[in-house]
């Protein structure tokens, strides 16, 4: 459990230092993917990538949702 949670760490540290500052729902993503990378074949940097890609567009979709008048 600990070299999974290592390896989430790492990936996440590897995404953020590529990213800009303002990644809403990147944090979160890259965690269940890399977790999830990794648990499905060792590939926890593309599962963190892909998460971090995948949370932040549900964010910013969130966050339009949230600003347009119901």
């Amino acid at each position: 459990m600990n070299a999974i949670l290592g390896r989430a760490a790492l990936a996440i540290a590897i995404v953020m230092a590529t990213l800009p500052a303002n990644a809403k729902g990147c944090m979160k993503g890259a965690i269940v993917g890399g977790a999830a990378g990794h648990v499905a074949g060792h590939h926890g940097v593309m599962g963190a990538a892909a998460g971090c890609a995948i949370g932040h567009h549900e964010a910013k979709k969130n966050e339009k949702a949230a600003q347009s008048p119901h």
